[in-house]
């Protein structure tokens, strides 16, 4: 049964929450130990990060869709990932792992995504796009977010993501309306779409930034205790949505990330000898060739806010 696009704006538009909703002094942040607390941290900053970057993502959907309702819904979830990266901070925050309320600094892989998703999002092809989005956000709500409601003792961090976890459910329903939507059209666009993505400089540059930032994701949750297993069972569940419906099969964008996802996910595969060599390189990226960081990330911030 098709998504009912206006139906969904209004829950989401019922459905949307503030940080100053949140009782950030409720007991429980001291429930987190000091053995925790470093990787903790590193994985939250890692966490937080990506969420700017998923919000950055919506924003150039925004513009791209073509359906107005369509265009609104990417329009609120922009704003709802930027207030999920918002809540992390603050988390962060109310677990003494900030320096004031400054951000934390985004790791080099999380910082070469930003520059390049600044320069390309805007010009990326819907369908890469519109693939994209639906797989980061299985991974996302799959593994990341359920992973640390069940390890982090905080009540307050349930009661976070709780709220976090209902939003990306409504991000992925309409990640997978829009997977539909692609699929249905007719071959010579696919063919079509398929020749501009391969020859487009955004997709051509996307996978040296893309491999360190996921290699970087995925030994972070690992890390942190995640086992592969889960981390290959969210990744197989994008495949498991997507091919409930044969349509979705028509998108070759789809097709490549699903792939894509499955090499990410198990460490045994050959790709990691590349991802490896590649992140390895970039551990090494001389900080002083970044450009200024793009004016978005400055919407970061602890403080409640929207």
């Amino acid at each position: 049964m098709p998504l009912d696009l206006s139906r969904t704006l209004d829950r989401v538009q019922e459905r949307q929450w503030a940080l100053a909703d949140i009782d950030w002094d409720a007991p429980g942040a001291e429930r987190i130990t000091d053995e925790q607390r470093p990787k903790l941290a590193a994985f939250m900053a890692d966490v937080a990060w990506i969420e700017q970057v998923g919000a950055r993502a919506f924003a150039a959907l925004a513009r791209r869709a073509q359906d107005p309702t369509l265009a609104e819904l990417y329009r609120y979830f922009h704003a709802e990932e930027q207030r999920h990266a918002n809540a992390e901070i603050a988390l962060m925050r109310r677990w003494g792992m900030l320096d004031g309320d400054k951000p934390p600094e985004p790791h080099i892989s999380i910082r070469l995504a930003m520059d390049w998703l600044d320069r390309f999002a805007d010009s990326l092809p819907l369908p890469v796009l519109g693939s994209a989005i639906p797989m980061l956000e299985v991974a996302l709500d799959g593994a990341l977010l359920k992973f640390l409601t069940e390890e982090v003792p905080d009540p307050l961090c349930q009661v976070v993501f709780d709220k976090v976890n209902n939003d990306e459910s409504r991000h992925l329903a309409v990640g997978y309306h829009v997977l539909e939507v692609l699929g249905r059209d007719p071959l010579h666009v696919h063919a079509r779409t398929l020749a501009r993505v391969l020859l487009s400089p955004a997709v051509l540059t996307s996978l040296p930034a893309a491999m360190p930032l996921f290699a970087n994701a995925r030994d972070s949750v690992v890390g942190m205790g995640l086992s592969e297993e889960k981390l290959f069972e969210a990744m197989a569940r994008f495949e498991k949505l997507g091919d409930r419906q044969p349509i979705v099969r028509r998108n070759p964008s789809y097709l490549a990330l699903k792939e894509f996802g499955k090499m990410v996910a198990d460490r045994s595969h050959p790709y990691h000898l590349l991802s490896d060599a590649v992140s390895g390189l970039v551990e090494h990226y001389p900080r002083w060739m970044l450009k200024a960081p793009p004016s978005w990330v400055h919407q970061l911030t602890p403080q409640p806010v929207v």
